[in-house]
């Protein structure tokens, strides 16, 4: 069965997951809810076409992409460019997803930047582990109702169960380099 044969909402999810996007994160990022998401992924309900452009503008797909037959499934990349980086980000946080093409891989990497008073906003809770390492600039991790006041050389390591946030109350940019699992969030 090839992927155009699957039902749209399989598909979607297919979509989403090789992307390593939860569907609270797709939700946000096209501006619909978590259980409209969760129902067109189950197929329980065809989504409306402005409904599938919203989703499909955060995949990066055209209707007609969705719709057409897919490119046979490459070898993993080895090496990825700066500009294949995928942005997940918004509002004045840039969190670009390192991603090779491999549907299964474990673990992800970001290259995350928080512009001056930027904030990744409400808590964000999904399950796994998460480290990361200040390459320049200030944030505030908070966690569990702790604030914790990093800068560029400290790094963290957080249990990403736990509602947590990142904001930069400084003047200066703030780059990070993290990691986590499982691969999707």
């Amino acid at each position: 069965m090839t992927d155009t044969t699957l039902a749209p909402g399989r598909r979607l999810s297919t979509i989403r997951q090789q992307m390593g996007l939860s569907q609270r994160r797709v939700a946000e990022l096209a501006g619909l809810t978590h259980s409209a998401i969760s129902t067109i992924e189950q197929d329980k309900v065809s989504p409306a076409v402005s409904t599938l452009q919203k989703l499909l503008k955060v995949y990066g797909l055209s209707l007609s992409e969705f719709f057409s037959e897919p490119a046979r499934v490459k070898t993993p990349e080895v090496v990825v460019e700066a500009e294949d980086l995928i942005d997940i980000g918004g509002q004045g946080v840039s969190l670009r997803l390192i991603h090779n093409g491999n549907p299964e891989r474990t673990l992800a990497m970001l290259l995350e930047t928080y512009e001056p008073g930027a904030t990744t906003g409400e808590k964000i809770r999904h399950p796994g582990e998460e480290t990361g390492t200040l390459l320049e600039g200030q944030i505030t991790l908070t966690i569990n109702g702790e604030s914790y006041h990093l800068h560029a050389g400290q790094s963290y390591v957080i249990n990403t169960g736990h509602p947590h946030s990142f904001t930069n109350a400084s003047t200066q940019p703030c780059r990070i380099v993290s990691a986590h699992t499982p691969a999707t969030f």
